[in-house]
């Protein structure tokens, strides 16, 4: 009768037993036994897998507290809605809710999340003759936010902000007029974000100050 393979036992704090040896998995997924791995690397790993726990565990609370928050609004704002007929929510469900003594705030705002067609290479065309065409009576700085507005980051988006800029600019040219409105037929809604941000103040004169979650600006 052949004996069976030992099953791998992977324990939280990364060592793996298999038949009552005790080892470490590399990065190659090779085990190596416990023994020889040297100190500073099973302190390292001991370190990154403690911090890492309660980043999980913490990321897990901020996503439940996130769900609870919009749905404590959601409720607030149908409770007005039934008793009042008054949602207190502005454009596209942006909304601000105070405390009674104007010392605490939530507010939720909801972003358009946007891409564009292919109307922006006919603007971008447009924009490029308009400049051609005006020649030295083009403005550097207006040729710097052109090459600025088209210009694709490192996420290959465009950059949206100074795109709008250009429509902005109150130039009186048919040419530049219908790269303007190609832009805007460009622009594409693929879908919607919310935000919630929170906010507190000494008394009701002081400057509100953030209540910060975000870790990067803890």
């Amino acid at each position: 009768m052949n004996a069976q393979t030992p099953i791998p036992t992977v324990n939280a704090d990364g060592v793996t037993e298999v038949g009552g040896a005790r080892y470490m998995m590399d990065g190659a997924g090779r085990l190596v036994p416990l023994a020889t791995v040297k100190a500073q690397h099973a302190l390292e790993d001991q370190t990154v897998r403690k911090i890492v726990a309660f980043a999980i565990d913490l990321s897990a609370q901020i996503a439940r507290f996130r769900g609870h928050t919009f749905d404590d609004v959601t409720s607030f704002v149908e409770l007005l809605a039934e008793r009042y007929g008054d949602s207190r929510g502005g454009a596209k469900g942006n909304i601000t809710l105070t405390s009674y003594d104007n010392c605490l705030k939530v507010v939720v705002q909801a972003q358009d999340q946007i891409t564009f067609g292919a109307e922006l290479q006919v603007a971008k065309t447009l924009v490029d003759a308009c400049i051609t065409e005006w020649a030295e009576g083009a403005a550097p700085n207006l040729r710097a936010l052109v090459e600025h507005a088209f210009q694709v980051d490192k996420e290959g988006r465009i950059n949206r902000s100074a795109l709008f800029a250009l429509r902005r600019l109150d130039i009186v040219d048919a040419q530049w007029k219908a790269a303007m409105q190609a832009i805007a037929d460009a622009v594409r809604v693929v879908g919607s974000k919310e935000y919630v941000r929170f906010y507190r103040r000494k008394d009701h004169r002081a400057r509100w100050e953030p209540i910060t979650i975000d870790l990067a600006a803890a």
